[in-house]
């Protein structure tokens, strides 16, 4: 379920109108940090959303004990060692919201033996898919003005931030005093929730990224060939990078060939909504809506 599901936004920005040309406007829905570190801790989880955040922060981990213990070995028709999905569930919640290889990933989940056989990496991450444990978020692949070289590896993401919080055991108490990761953590979020919003638009969620450093955290593009892009800034001082970068990323597509996006906007996680001069929408997470 997404926040607007559970009643945590006000429902004031429609994805479905911004793509029509609506302005976004909404006051300050009220969410605060610590609210949106509780949010992901919980999870959109239908039969969690109401119960303490101890108690749902507990399923969470429960759920992932019996993917570890059970399921990947009944999927996989054979025993999978426990011990080794559990230290990949950890590295790919450490690493999530990045394009992080399997190589690295069996690297960083290696154990007193040495790094995990990139095989049985491999193996592991299509089982946890076909589990709908995780779920990575494609490349786009745009027309270009330059001769950049695109990034083509999927980022990394479980289908709900939960279960990363879940894999290292932590808080949003903890998860506050390391700011970065928790950014990671919100854009993870943000991505869950776009995935939701857009499937009335038939709109898959991609990200792009070239050899020159552009970037951009999200391209929605439904059927009919409109697409827009997102920056993600959990704090609402980053909003200038944000926009800086969205335009440097509309000034390498060749909007000739790809057409021009319907939206630029930065997705925060505080504020209110509203279009700067430069054309660039500021969103924060609250009122995003269907």
């Amino acid at each position: 379920m997404t926040l607007f599901e559970t009643g945590h936004t006000n429902g004031a920005i429609s994805l479905a109108a911004l793509f029509d040309g609506d302005t976004p406007r909404s006051p300050d829905p009220g969410l605060s940090i610590r609210d949106l570190a509780d949010r992901i801790t919980v999870g959109g989880w239908p039969a969690q959303h109401d119960r303490r955040l101890v108690d749902a922060a507990r399923a969470a981990r429960d759920y992932l004990e019996q993917i570890r213990q059970v399921d990947m070995s009944r999927v996989a028709g054979s025993r999978r060692d426990p011990a080794k999905v559990g230290r990949l569930l950890q590295s790919l919640a450490r690493n999530t919201s990045t394009e992080v290889a399997a190589t690295v990933l069996a690297a960083d989940a290696g154990g007193g033996d040495g790094p995990l056989d990139r095989h049985t990496v491999v193996e592991y991450l299509d089982i946890l898919d076909r589990l709908m444990v995780i779920e990575d978020q494609p490349a786009w692949a745009p027309h270009l003005r330059s001769r950049a070289v695109l990034r083509t590896s999927p980022k990394r993401h479980f289908v709900d931030p939960s279960l990363a919080v879940a894999a290292l055991g932590t808080s949003p108490e903890r998860l506050l005093k390391d700011f970065n990761f928790l950014g990671l953590l919100f854009e993870s979020l943000v991505i869950r929730e776009l995935r939701v919003l857009a499937q009335p638009l038939d709109g898959p969620v991609w990200y792009y990224r070239d050899n020159y450093g552009v970037e951009t955290d999200a391209v929605v593009q439904p059927a009919d060939g409109r697409w827009a892009a997102f920056e993600v800034k959990l704090g609402a001082g980053l909003v200038d990078d944000g926009a800086a970068s969205l335009q440097r990323f509309r000034q390498s597509i060749d909007t000739a060939k790809s057409g021009e996006p319907t939206l630029l906007a930065v997705i925060c996680g505080t504020g209110y909504g509203s279009q700067r001069p430069d054309g660039i929408s500021v969103i924060p997470i609250g009122p995003l809506a269907p």
